[in-house]
């Protein structure tokens, strides 16, 4: 039987699997694609996302190959993300085909089967594992984990629930060449029927985007160049000579979200458990922190070091999280609507984004930096990510956390070091922190509230 059965080799997927096989569990990922889709979708990696790649001592090829911008936005309009209290305080610019690329190179280096061509088609449960039907074959898995996309079949096997709000707009997106580009690139450009985009991110070709409200097309029905063309013409007026596309697709500002994020033996995690319009670049890094959530805790409860009731603390903190992704999201869609209200709507968050804290607090919703799990009343550090401090002998914290396995930091004082437990002197304070990087104790709590700590996130001690 395999301990955990992946579906989907997407960058939550192959995230996911990296976190279990770094925790020493064997796990199967299938993909239903023969190979890497070469698509660009996702644009970028925000500074949490990078944080937790710096974690696992997996962040340097990612920063090689991207390309550091030192703001990002809020419904087109600029965030200044420079002051952020963060090693990364930028957008890096990476496409998603390079990103998984990456993330596969790391799960095959530690050990990780990747299956392709490999379709799910059923599942079923009992109290002891999960069958998987797959167009390979049966499969049985002590737990299965959809990571297979906003029409995740897992989802559905499982019976989850998926709601929320229908689509009020049309967006395309293009990767196409140009015979007359812009002189420069364009973001957001508002016209009368919609907006448009012309974005250079490698050379030779470009990013080409166009939004148009009131108009819901059919997701099922085949997009075509001349689709693109019809749109950009519409709403700017012309096509910039676009010819030889690479990739097109067609979106829209539909959010849905499971209403749970497990069902047993079944869980979800990125486009499966929620979708979105993409605004702020929110998706993939959604999507990836929960694999990092999910993934030390799957591994606990696998091996039996963990009671199976730490996998509820999953959906608890990560749900919250989602559904304010929902939330930013439409409340961007509708900043971006092209009417006289809108504009004057507009007109007030440009002057509001132009004063620090509200620049500071959006940027930071955006980023992840600001996330806060509910692990209680106590020190504003409690539930938040742990900054990357510099320690006396000269390392910095992340690199402690390579292993993905709970830390206690000394803080300088004498402290019990528990089993199980790596333990790194120095820091500011003593402070337990999750494989994840999020702080489970601060010192300050007391003794009683260490030990309760240790027995809920590292097992007994």
């Amino acid at each position: 039987m395999e301990p955990v059965i992946v579906a989907g080799g997407g960058p939550t997927g192959l995230m996911l699997a990296c976190e279990l096989r770094l925790a020493g569990v064997d796990v199967l990922v299938l993909e239903r694609l023969e190979g890497p889709s070469g698509e660009s979708r996702a644009g970028g990696i925000h500074a949490r996302t990078m944080e937790v790649l710096d974690q696992r001592g997996m962040l340097a090829p990612f920063l090689a190959e991207g390309r550091p911008l030192p703001a990002g936005h809020f419904a087109g309009l600029p965030l200044d993300f420079s002051a952020f209290e963060t090693r990364y305080p930028f957008l890096l610019a990476i496409l998603q085909r390079h990103i998984e690329r990456l993330l596969e190179e790391r799960a095959l280096a530690l050990g990780v089967r990747l299956r392709r061509g490999v379709t799910v088609t059923g599942a079923t449960q009992d109290a002891r594992s999960v069958t998987v039907e797959t167009t390979a074959g049966r499969f049985e898995a002590a737990y299965l984990v959809g990571c297979d996309g906003g029409r995740s079949t897992v989802r559905r096997l499982a019976g989850i629930d998926f709601p929320g709000t229908p689509a009020t707009m049309t967006a395309i997106l293009g990767d196409v060449e140009l015979a007359d580009p812009p002189a420069e690139m364009v973001f957001q450009q508002r016209r009368p029927l919609g907006n448009y985009s012309v974005l250079g991110f490698e050379p030779g070709w470009w990013r080409v985007m166009t939004n148009e409200f009131g108009v819901v097309a059919d997701r099922e029905s085949p997009i075509t160049v001349d689709e693109l063309r019809a749109a950009l013409i519409r709403i700017a007026g012309t096509d910039f000579g676009l010819h030889s596309p690479r990739w097109i697709s067609r979106y829209n500002d539909a959010a849905r979200q499971a209403a749970v994020y497990r069902s047993g033996r079944i869980l979800l995690a990125g486009d499966a458990a929620h979708i979105h319009y993409p605004a702020g670049g929110q998706g993939l890094n959604t999507g990836v922190q929960d694999a990092v959530n999910l993934g030390w805790k799957l591994a606990r409860v696998v091996a039996g070091r963990s009671p199976e009731t730490l996998l509820d603390t999953y959906e608890r903190e990560r749900h919250p999280v989602g559904a304010r992704v929902l939330a930013n999201t439409r409340a961007q869609t509708a900043l971006t609507r092209p009417d006289a209200q809108t504009e004057a709507l507009r007109g007030v968050f440009s002057e509001l984004i132009a004063r620090p804290e509200v620049n500071d607090s959006l940027g930071q919703m955006i980023t992840g930096l600001d996330i806060r799990y509910p692990l209680g009343d106590g020190p504003a550090l409690l539930g938040r990510r742990v900054p990357d401090y510099d320690l006396p002998d000269g390392t910095r914290l992340y690199h402690h956390l390579h292993a993905a396995r709970p830390l206690l930091l000394t803080g300088g004082a004498v402290v019990e070091k528990p089993a199980g437990v790596d333990v790194v002197e120095g820091g500011p304070e003593s402070l337990l922190i999750r494989p994840d990087g999020y702080v489970a104790w601060v010192a300050s709590m007391g003794a009683a509230a260490r030990h309760t700590a240790l027995d809920q996130w590292c097992g007994r001690r």
